[in-house]
């Protein structure tokens, strides 16, 4: 599967949004890409995943413009105040709603085998999560739907913590065949040593061994 962003621009009510951005994300591969908080990291993730429509360019998924089929084929994982769960909600809340999305049994038992496996608890609020925790929580949700071929990654630097955490997650999920984009700060990028594409410009493809080294 590939996704192609092609001068893709979201222009607000009050100014522009989104800044035109080229990219590229393929099956198998994790690419990184920085942006500064008010670069309109969501919006690309957003753009990306069919559910914001560009204010110019274009999202192709395979070569066709369908965004329907991007919004099927995209999860979009921890999108503030968008697919980012309500804090106060209990644990065991967030998974039942996350399995039913996915087309999972969410029953109270699958609920509580699920979390099991996971050595999570059940009755903790959501937001008193650590960080990974929550991104991991979140990211298997998301694979939970067998329509599911790629992942966005909304930021999850913003929770804090080391980033190589939240990354070796998505460098798992490549490597089980899924397209992962992971948007974050500049400054992360820097913590990981990874050359990231950026918000704002046409990005380059990267290079087979840019590819191998951020799946390590």
């Amino acid at each position: 599967m590939e996704i192609v962003a092609t001068g893709v621009e979201v222009a607000g009510a009050h100014g522009q949004l989104l800044a035109p951005t080229s990219l590229r994300a393929r099956s198998g591969r994790l690419l990184l890409v920085a942006g500064d908080p008010n670069s309109g990291r969501t919006a690309l993730a957003l753009a990306l995943s069919g559910r914001l429509r560009p204010t110019r360019g274009e999202v192709r998924l395979d070569g066709t413009a369908d965004p329907s089929a991007l919004r099927r084929a995209v999860a979009v994982v921890d999108a503030p105040q968008i697919t980012e769960p309500e804090g106060a909600l209990p644990v065991r809340d967030v998974v039942a709603e996350g399995l039913s999305l996915a087309g999972r049994r969410s029953g109270r038992r699958a609920v509580r085998a699920w979390l099991q496996a996971r050595e999570l608890p059940a009755t903790e609020r959501f937001e008193n999560l650590a960080g990974l925790a929550r991104t991991r929580l979140l990211v298997d949700l998301a694979v939970e739907s067998r329509a599911v071929r790629a992942l966005v990654l909304d930021c999850p630097d913003r929770h804090g913590g080391d980033p190589a955490g939240w990354y070796e997650l998505a460098a798992r999920q490549a490597a089980r065949g899924l397209a992962v984009v992971a948007l974050c700060s500049p400054h992360s990028a820097d913590r990981l040593g990874v050359f990231p594409a950026r918000i704002g410009a046409d990005n380059p493809e990267p290079s087979t061994s840019d590819t191998a080294e951020g799946l390590r």
